[in-house]
């Protein structure tokens, strides 16, 4: 068979009982994911999550900052959940590792830049096909997201969280953006034309983040707002 005729049947159009079998096997596939994911993460215990680009390289400011973070989450008691690929998620299992704290890696498989790293306990390391079940654990078994510099992956993973706050999908819990210069911009945007001129979110949503700049700042407003709530599973 040519490549041009392999290419042709791939896309041919399938028939409603292969298309429904498909789909079945697809749903027993997720299902299988969430119970795994569930299991695994219900015995952790309380963690936060850093979120961040897998491409930040290591000796520079957000890798540096994201393994202090993550070290002195440890120290606090708190374990620690990234993608678990390179880049930030890395620097922050490695400040995991060195703090001696839980150091969990969510990963999924991409094909460019997403392995997992070399820090992540053995037994706390979870590998996903899909997307949308990754993002399920972060929102349900995190107590915080530590979001650094990132990409579409880091964005979509803020604000998917910031969506369900804002709906009341799940509890309020405390999204901290580190690094003034990087997401400053991005702010003012949302305040000036998301708020202000368009009014397509109110007031209260801009308190649902907190904008800070050091590893201290972070950990200050996840101990602040645990002063005040108890560490449990968002929903």
């Amino acid at each position: 068979m040519s490549r041009e005729d392999k290419v042709k049947k791939a896309f041919e159009d399938k028939s409603w009982n292969e298309i429904k079998t498909t789909d079945s096997w697809q749903v027993f596939k997720m299902m299988s994911e969430i119970v795994e994911g569930f299991e695994k993460m219900g015995k952790i215990g309380p963690c936060v999550t850093v979120f961040g680009s897998a491409r930040t390289k290591p000796d520079t400011r957000y890798y540096d900052l994201a393994e202090q973070i993550a070290f002195n989450l440890t120290q606090q008691g708190y374990g620690v959940i990234t993608g678990g690929g390179p880049g930030v998620m890395e620097a922050a299992n490695k400040g995991a590792r060195r703090g001696k704290g839980k150091s969990v890696g969510l990963n999924i498989d991409l094909p460019f830049e997403q392995h997992s790293n070399e820090y992540i306990d053995p037994d706390k390391l979870i590998n996903f096909d899909y997307f949308f079940v990754r993002k399920l654990m972060f929102v349900k078994y995190s107590q915080g997201f530590i979001v650094l510099p990132g990409g579409f992956g880091t964005l979509d993973e803020l604000f998917e969280a910031l969506t369900l706050i804002q709906t009341n999908k799940i509890g309020k819990f405390p999204i901290i953006l580190v690094g003034k210069d990087f997401w400053g911009g991005m702010l003012d945007w949302i305040k000036k034309t998301l708020l202000e001129q368009e009014h397509n979110i109110s007031e209260p949503d801009m308190y649902i983040f907190k904008l800070v700049d050091t590893a201290d700042e972070a950990i200050e407003e996840i101990d602040s707002f645990y002063s005040k709530y108890l560490l449990r599973p968002n929903f």
